[in-house]
C-alpha cells in the first residue's frame, strides 16, 4: 500500500471520490466511492449543471439538476475525502472528521438554497453557493473542533 501525506490524499479525493483510496490499496472502498460518485453524478445531471454554471447559465444549471440525487452528494464527497485523510494520518488527530462533517453540512444547506438564495443580487445556483457555503462550515468546523480541544486540555489541567 502506498501512503500519502494527508493534504495529497485530500486532493486525490477532491479529483475524485475514491481515487485516493484505490491510490492507497483500499480497493473495495476506493471502487464503492467511485461508484456511487458516478451514480450520484449521472442520476442528478451535475456535469450538466456544472456547465452551465461554468457558462454562466445559472437558471439552466437549476432546470436541468436533480436536487433528490443531488443532496447525497456533499455527505459522500465529504466522507470520502475525511477517510482519505483519516487513512493518511501518522498519528490520531483527535476530532479530525468535524471540519469534514460541518461543511457536508453547510454545503448540503448551500444547495438547499441555491435555487432561491441570491448574494450581491447574483444568483449562484447549485454549482457555486454549495461551494461558497464550503467556506463558513470548515471555519465552524474548525472552531468547533478547537473549542472542544480547549475545553477538554483545561479540564485536565
Amino acid at each position: 500500500m502506498k501512503s500519502f501525506t494527508k493534504l495529497e490524499a485530500v486532493l486525490w479525493s477532491i479529483a475524485l471520490p475514491g481515487f485516493s483510496q484505490l491510490l492507497s490499496g483500499h480497493i473495495w472502498k476506493g471502487i464503492l466511492f467511485v461508484v456511487l460518485e458516478i451514480t450520484i453524478n449521472v442520476f442528478s445531471n451535475f456535469n450538466r449543471a456544472i456547465m452551465y454554471s461554468f457558462l454562466g447559465e445559472i437558471e439552466n444549471a437549476i432546470e436541468v439538476t436533480d436536487f433528490q440525487w443531488l443532496m447525497f452528494y456533499p455527505c459522500l464527497y465529504m466522507f470520502a475525502m475525511w477517510d482519505s485523510y483519516r487513512s493518511a494520518m501518522i498519528k490520531n488527530e483527535e476530532l479530525s472528521y468535524l471540519p469534514f462533517v460541518f461543511s457536508a453540512y453547510f454545503v448540503t444547506v448551500g444547495l438547499m438554497y441555491s435555487t432561491k438564495l441570491t448574494l450581491f443580487g447574483v444568483l449562484f445556483g447549485p454549482v457555486f453557493l454549495p461551494m461558497l457555503f464550503l467556506i463558513p462550515g470548515l471555519v465552524f468546523g474548525f472552531l468547533v473542533r478547537w473549542l472542544i480541544l480547549t475545553i477538554r486540555k483545561q479540564r485536565v489541567l
